[in-house]
């Protein structure tokens, strides 16, 4: 590293605060960063999204359907992906993302009832389909919903 090698960290240098228009020594002074004329350099600039009066790109777009804002994603396993534990273990979250059967468990995880268990374990996930849970109990392990 040398002198002439020298910058400040990225994004350090310039906020966004400074104070605009007040005189051509302050380096943002005259037109005060808005350029010469034309409608951007006025009051009463048109919004974000304006095109001019041609119909906008989120007019022109067509919509259909509904995303429900309150809907949550749910990561579903099989009662097959647990044969990778051994007999006795406590299953949880973190177990199975150490195991790599989930990447993320985003808002939850459920175990759906589709293949074969034939070892005891305890189970602690957010859900459990009715088949699942048949399964794990009838080898005499536990399914808790957390």
């Amino acid at each position: 590293m040398e002198l002439s090698n020298l910058r400040p960290a990225e994004g350090s240098k310039h906020s966004d605060n400074f104070r605009r228009g007040r005189g051509h020594g302050s380096g943002n002074g005259k037109t005060a960063g808005k350029g010469h004329k034309g409608q951007k350099a006025r009051s009463g600039a048109p919004r974000p999204g304006f095109e001019g009066g041609q119909m906008p790109l989120y007019r022109r777009i067509p919509k259909r359907g509904f995303t429900n804002r309150n809907t949550k994603e749910i990561v579903a396993i099989n009662v097959s992906a647990l044969e990778c534990f051994d007999n006795g273990a406590t299953v949880d979250v973190n177990a199975l993302v150490e195991a790599g059967i989930i990447k993320n468990p985003r808002d939850g995880v459920k175990i759906l009832g589709n293949g074969e268990l034939t070892k005891k374990l305890d189970v602690k996930v957010d859900a459990f389909s009715a088949s699942a849970k048949e399964k794990i109990e009838a080898l005499g392990g536990t399914a808790e919903v957390m």
